[in-house]
């Protein structure tokens, strides 16, 4: 084990107990606070279309932000994981839609749904830093999508957070993929290492 790896480690348990020891309070604070800014994601992704997800576990609450979105008319979709090792693929999804569960149990759609390009992804994460890399869960998954769309097209990515999660610097390896900006209940802040607003082509 690399010594990456093994704080890497350290800092998901770490990221963990951070978001246990928030409260209810706060943490229903925070997600109507970021569900205040799917007017700005909305804009981002112009016709293009909103990859969300579901929360799990002691997740930032992603359902006020959804449910914004599907408001505004939003074409949205949904991570589906493919296999171990592989990028995500995304399929489109609307409330009401059948779903299955995927990998870790949380729910996802069909085979049968269309896949979809996303313009603007939102991204989980346990702990992030100023110039946009972050603690996920292990699997690489979006860092493999992230560096397999933007070898492609543009897209935006977006993590979200609590602002308690912020640390001072993540330690990276070279296939480590930064987000664009990382939405708190604090705001949307730009990140140093991911693309600036002013390269992206909408």
């Amino acid at each position: 084990m690399t010594d990456n790896k093994a704080e890497k480690a350290w800092l998901r348990r770490r990221g963990r107990a951070t978001r246990r020891r928030l409260s209810a309070q706060a943490r229903r604070a925070a997600a109507r606070k970021v569900a205040a800014w799917a007017p700005d994601i909305a804009r981002l992704a112009g016709r293009g279309t909103v990859s969300c997800f579901f929360s799990f576990g002691d997740e930032l609450d992603t359902a006020p932000l959804i449910g914004e979105l599907v408001r505004r008319g939003s074409p949205l979709a949904l991570p589906v994981v493919t296999g171990r090792g592989q990028p995500l693929t995304f399929r489109r999804w609307q409330p009401g839609d059948p779903m299955g569960r995927g990998a870790f149990g949380i729910r996802e759609p069909l085979e049968t749904a269309p896949v979809a390009e996303p313009r603007v992804v939102l991204v989980p994460l346990l702990l992030y830093d100023r110039r946009g890399y972050r603690i996920g869960y292990g699997g690489g998954y979006y860092d493999r999508t992230l560096a397999a769309a933007r070898a492609d097209r543009k897209i935006a990515a977006i993590g979200l957070a609590f602002s308690a999660q912020e640390i001072g610097r993540v330690p990276t390896d070279r296939y480590d993929q930064p987000v664009d900006w990382v939405l708190t209940e604090r705001g949307l802040m730009e990140c140093a290492g991911g693309a600036r607003a002013a390269h992206l082509p909408w």
